[in-house]
């Protein structure tokens, strides 16, 4: 897999992804890329300087900074693994379909920002982590664990043997803003075009949405995300 930009870089190299190698423009000598040098060789990886045309030639279809990174495949975290973290309220997200990797990327580094337990995705019919991803993210999905499930509905009921109170969100639901969002809770954010599916809306213990005075009757499922796990966090903030 590859990585690309000095901020995405040295997200994976504070993470536990291994990186093979790092190859670096000549001639680039800031403090920034000195520091994510000494990051990589004391990983283990292999430094390799290069002229930018070289590099270009190299991965002819990235875009980079002058340093990329070659690392093994992205370690996605077991479901059960994810629920036994012990924490207090527990925050989990849950992605049903989420086929843009802007937008997953977008949502990760709202995730890592707010703190977010862990994100859950379908195996199927919906973007994995991949280069897209850790560039729009930041590097933030380095910090996020991220189960991938066969079935997103058989999720949501181990969440909710668990004890997890599951909101999905749809524009036809209780606001969010007249809820009290305390305890562990699980998000369903549904794809960009259909939506969180009917039965994973029949599963959700209550179905919520953000008021909207506009005359377009949809937000991006990435602001959407934002909006809900940041109100989720205010709450939790000012008790």
């Amino acid at each position: 897999m590859i990585i690309t930009g000095i901020n995405a870089v040295n997200e994976a190299l504070e993470s536990s992804v291994t990186i093979e190698k790092l190859y670096v423009r000549n001639g680039l000598f800031s403090e920034k890329i000195r520091s994510v040098v000494k990051k990589a060789k004391e990983k283990g990886a292999r430094v390799i300087y290069e002229d930018q045309q070289k590099i270009d030639m190299i991965f002819p279809h990235e875009k980079n900074q002058g340093i990329i990174a070659e690392t093994t495949e992205f370690i996605y975290t077991d479901l059960k693994t994810l629920l036994s973290v012990q924490a207090s309220n527990r925050l989990f997200v849950v992605l049903a379909g989420i086929e843009d990797p802007h937008n997953l990327g977008a949502i990760m580094r709202v995730c890592e920002s707010a703190g977010v337990t862990g994100v859950i995705i379908p195996e199927r019919r919906s973007v994995g982590v991949n280069e897209a991803v850790i560039r729009a993210s930041a590097g933030a999905v380095m910090h996020v664990p991220i189960a991938k499930v066969t079935n997103i509905n058989d999720a949501l009921r181990l969440l909710k043997e668990d004890f997890v109170n599951v909101y999905a969100a749809d524009a036809n639901g209780t606001s969010i803003y007249s809820l009290k969002l305390q305890g562990d809770i699980a998000i369903v954010i549904g794809n960009e075009g259909k939506g969180v599916p009917e039965l994973s809306k029949k599963l959700s213990d209550k179905i919520v949405s953000l008021p909207q005075n506009g005359k377009v009757n949809s937000l991006n499922a990435s602001v959407a995300a934002g909006i809900i796990i940041y109100e989720i966090l205010r709450q939790r903030l000012t008790l």
